[in-house]
């Protein structure tokens, strides 16, 4: 077989959808504008090439076992047909796949979104009594499968701190936003946008859902207003729970958004709102959204975590509340309605503070230098000169 001029890459998710953030319009793109040719397996109705990145579609499955099991061996068979130079994982329930291509003598990169471990508790599947022990094996499966792969990246400080110690070439790729996404010449004028509040991502119970809609129900009638919600309900049947919850009167749910509409949400709203609950995993997360309302210059009203809250004090970019209470958050909401100068300078800030600090580009440099080293450091520019898509 003759040798291929330019290094392949090959994604793999079983979880997330073809055209995630992260995977497709952030790693994909980073690593075909660094000269790499990018191919993502995941869940999608047919093979297409989108933006010179190759979908390679697996059946879509619904259930977990039959996605932890049909779908499996479906990513596994296409992965190995696909010969890829570095192999990128995103998903934890695609270790015994990642192991059999390392046996195979192949480079895997496993990108980990989340604090596994921290996860168990909070997952309403796996009966209570279970999920100590279910923590403490996803703990010692990740780490001793760590030390077989190429390289780990950790979306997050504290993931990647987990991994250093089995696998000494462990980086961490914040989850930031695309500057370019969210253009200044994109946002309207503060005096035009609609009293919308925006929260956009996965929705859940742990996410706060249930304390931000009794919060919508505690504003004040006069105060017209409504919460958007865009996202994916996990537990599916969750949505048809908070029909029936008295803040739902004052909410639009609008789905799953591409990131054009995600940042045409953000144009036009007043506020974004990222109360997430106290549990292990979130409390030392950098969520997405957070930095995404940032840089769509609109304030946050965001949990009370010291992790966010020297972020939020010291870009001087929202309010901090117990995500618990929802009197707290619905005088956060109230106040940054009725304020509208302050609320537009606390977006100023956030739109700044992203800017100087966290932006995907100085993660896109992280990304491109770790795939130079395994590859053997073959001179492949990354333009600065690059058009952002």
């Amino acid at each position: 077989m003759a040798e291929r001029k330019v290094p392949r890459v090959v994604q793999l998710t079983s979880a997330h959808w073809a055209f995630d953030a992260r995977i497709f319009h952030k790693i994909s793109k980073s690593l075909l504008r660094a000269g790499y040719e990018v191919i993502v397996v995941a869940r999608h109705d047919r093979d297409e090439t989108v933006d010179g990145i190759r979908i390679a579609a697996v059946p879509k499955t619904f259930g977990r076992l039959r996605r932890m099991t049909l779908t499996f061996w479906q990513i596994y068979r296409k992965a190995l047909a696909l010969d890829g130079d570095i192999y990128h994982f995103h998903d934890p329930e695609l270790i015994p796949i990642a192991l059999r291509l390392r046996l195979a003598g192949k480079k895997v990169v496993y990108d980990a979104h989340e604090d596994l471990p921290r996860t168990v508790g909070y997952k309403e599947y796996l009966p209570r009594s279970l999920r100590g022990m279910v923590a403490w094996a996803a703990e010692h499966l990740e780490i001793g499968a760590a030390k077989k792969f190429t390289a780990v990246v950790g979306a997050t400080p504290p993931i990647a701190d987990r991994f250093r110690h089995a696998n000494p070439r462990t980086v961490v790729v914040h989850n930031f936003p695309i500057l370019e996404e969210f253009a200044s010449r994109q946002l309207r004028p503060w005096c035009q946008r609609n009293a919308r509040i925006a929260y956009v991502g996965s929705i859940s119970r742990e996410r706060g859902v249930f304390e931000l809609l009794e919060a919508m129900s505690r504003l004040r009638p006069a105060l017209d207003c409504r919460l958007a919600l865009a996202g994916w309900f996990w537990p599916a049947e969750l949505r048809k729970q908070i029909l029936n919850l008295p803040g739902s009167s004052r909410m639009d749910y609008l789905g799953l958004l591409s990131r054009k509409e995600v940042a045409e949400l953000l144009a036009e709203v007043r506020l974004g709102i990222v109360a997430l609950h106290p549990v292990p995993n979130l409390i030392n997360a950098w969520p997405t959204k957070l930095f995404e309302y940032m840089c769509a210059g609109i304030p946050v009203v965001a949990s009370d975590f010291p992790l966010w809250r020297e972020i939020i004090q010291k870009a001087k970019c929202g309010l901090l509340v117990d995500p618990m209470e929802p009197a707290q958050i619905a005088t956060a909401i109230e106040y940054l309605l009725t304020h509208p100068k302050e609320a537009e300078e606390m977006g100023r800030n956030g739109r700044a503070a992203v800017h100087k600090l966290f932006s995907w580009k100085s993660e896109e440099r992280t990304l491109v230098d770790l795939y130079r080293s395994i590859l053997g450091a073959q001179a492949i520019p990354l333009s600065e000169q690059v058009e952002w898509a």
